[in-house]
């Protein structure tokens, strides 16, 4: 089945996902649902330039454009199409078309490392380049499936019975399209992608602290220059630089979102210096810290 035929379960899948996200979409426009490492996310603009590290993830887009910039290389895709990053790399994004009348809706799938390890001794995934980001058509079997995981998300008791099963179902047909190669590295813990992977899980949950490299190249199970050269290969960037777009990635979600103080966000991820965390986070977003707050009061 082509993405032609497949255009009645897209409007499906799309009329599923705006009412759940309708309902439960926070502040940020992200709703999150009862099955794990899904959500559905609504933009009512065109929004900022937005930078983060991102997960491993499958985004579905159903309404609306969206411009993704990472590894050099920028991505512009439309409904129907999907991106996938097949690794932990930072990307800079922008929601280029949305509005009250026709807001942008996306369908968000993080990947999930052990329900790939489960599959792929199982399944013969496709011979082709490994592109950890690619935006290709959304397969019609994985419209199918994620149509179906998405009538359930406002029936709780049959998600709780029924959504492994399908979220299972989404990473096959996901294993087995296009964008195959570069999602079943991250299924091989023993792959440089799935080494880096737990050196990056330390990053993402201690990102506060100091961390050593020979801290992380131990959990990588590699010597420290092997480490740096694939840690560099697959997120484009080193250790230290990574895990300082974490410290300011998440202080901006605390200033932004949830109205922190610009002194409290920088203690909160361990900047004993606030002019040392506006000079980094001017670095980065292109703008101070007080400035975005302003720009986001205003919106609200």
């Amino acid at each position: 089945m082509t993405i032609a035929q497949s255009s009645l379960p897209l409007a499906q899948l799309l009329a599923h996902c705006r009412r759940f996200a309708d309902a439960n979409s926070g502040p940020d426009g992200s709703a999150p649902t009862p099955a794990r490492g899904l959500s559905v996310v609504r933009a009512l603009r065109p929004g900022d330039l937005m930078v983060a590290v991102q997960k491993p993830v499958v985004a579905m887009l159903l309404k609306g454009r969206k411009r993704v910039t990472t590894l050099g290389a920028s991505f512009e895709y439309a409904p129907g199409e999907a991106m996938v990053i097949a690794a932990d790399i930072p990307t800079v994004s922008r929601i280029t078309r949305a509005s009250l009348a026709e807001p942008y809706y996306a369908f968000v799938l993080e990947l999930d490392p052990a329900i790939l390890r489960a599959l792929r001794p199982a399944v013969s995934v496709r011979s082709g380049e490994a592109r950890p980001v690619r935006v290709e058509p959304i397969d019609a079997e994985v419209i199918d499936a994620s149509l179906r995981l998405a009538r359930l998300l406002d029936r709780p008791e049959a998600l709780s019975v029924l959504g492994d099963g399908l979220l299972r179902e989404l990473h096959y047909w996901l294993l087995m399209g296009v964008h195959g190669p570069a999602i079943a590295a991250l299924g091989v813990p023993d792959s440089h992608a799935g080494r880096i992977a737990r050196a990056v899980d330390i990053l993402r949950r201690e990102y506060a602290r100091p961390i050593r490299v020979e801290e992380l190249a131990e959990a990588a199970a590699m010597s420290e220059p092997a480490f740096h050269k694939h840690f560099r290969a697959i997120t484009s960037l080193s250790p230290l630089q990574f895990q300082k777009q974490l410290r300011l990635i998440e202080p901006r979600r605390l200033m932004l979102a949830e109205g922190t103080q610009i002194a409290e966000a920088a203690h909160a991820v361990g900047y004993a210096s606030v002019t040392q965390f506006t000079r980094e986070y001017g670095r980065l977003f292109n703008a101070p810290p007080g400035r975005d707050i302003r720009a986001a009061n205003a919106v609200a």
